[in-house]
């Protein structure tokens, strides 16, 4: 009787134990292609990490628009990539109804930006370059200078709004006319003296 409860302690002890170690086991991450290119945008990294907020917060310093990138590995909320020589990890924190693969490949793109920034007139060039819009820019030329919004709250790149948040407070909004280009940008003062570029 001692021996038939011992055996099925022991039993249910290694059953418990092959749970937990189950459970423990993450399944392999989605593969994905290993691409070669740029940095679609002004991008904030905490040291090696760098958030789809894009959040312009103390401790943040910018990547920026063009560094050379290649990702090296796919986990499953955020690639892993090098950029410049410098690993980092990309997180897809707040759209995550895009699939990874999708996600990469809004970051890491194979037309170098930099050379279509330099066919842009001056001031929209260095208007990207410092992080910062303006009336009149495109779509793509916002995107280059501000990352993209987050899709949780920005499910069409189509859409007259898109919202941006510079810290956990500062929302500000870009808002385009029917063209496509930049209307205007609304926000408080903070987050606008962050984004909105001066007039020449």
């Amino acid at each position: 009787m001692v021996q038939r409860l011992a055996t099925a302690a022991l039993l249910a002890a290694t059953t418990i134990l092959s749970a937990t170690v189950a459970q423990a086991q993450r399944p392999s991450p989605p593969p994905g292609p290993l691409t070669d290119g740029f940095l679609c945008c002004n991008m904030r990294t905490y040291g090696d990490s760098i958030s789809d907020i894009n959040y312009d917060e103390q401790g943040t310093s910018i990547v920026a628009v063009g560094t050379p990138a290649r990702i090296t590995a796919y986990d499953f909320r955020f690639f892993n990539v090098d950029l410049a020589g410098k690993p980092q990890r990309i997180k897809n924190d707040y759209s995550r109804n895009i699939t990874l693969i999708d996600f990469a490949k809004r970051y890491v793109v194979t037309e170098d930006p930099k050379r279509k920034i330099a066919s842009f007139p001056p001031e929209v060039g260095a208007a990207i370059v410092a992080g910062k819009v303006m009336p009149g820019m495109t779509r793509e030329q916002v995107l280059m200078a501000l990352g993209y919004p987050v899709a949780s709250e920005n499910p069409s790149l189509d859409a007259p709004v898109w919202r941006y948040w510079r810290d956990s407070w500062s929302e500000f909004q870009v808002n385009f006319d029917e063209k496509g280009l930049v209307k205007n940008v609304a926000g408080n003062a903070v987050a606008l003296s962050r984004v909105l570029a001066t007039a020449p």
